[in-house]
């Protein structure tokens, strides 16, 4: 199965299989300039819904992840407990 890419103003992102919504972007971004640090998002029990991406920051080129979250609190959060191992 090919992998779908996403292409936005800021990143070039390729989905998650695990993503619940795996095609949503959503409106909150928190860019983590790890590409292979694990991020276990169900254990933060978020209230809103949430997306991991495998990203391409355009502006430098920069890989990563993008986690993408419907609330802004979600994202704080994510931001607060997220530590790279």
């Amino acid at each position: 199965m090919a992998t779908q890419t996403i292409t936005t103003a800021s990143y070039k992102l390729f989905p998650s299989p695990r993503n619940q919504h795996r095609n949503a972007v959503f409106e909150h971004e928190v860019f983590v300039p790890h590409p292979y640090a694990l991020i276990d998002l169900p254990s933060m029990h978020l209230a809103g819904k949430y997306t991991l991406f495998a990203a391409c920051r355009l502006s430098d080129m920069k890989m990563g992840q993008l986690v993408t979250f419907e609330l802004a609190a979600d994202g704080a959060k994510f931001e607060r407990l997220f530590t790279p191992d």
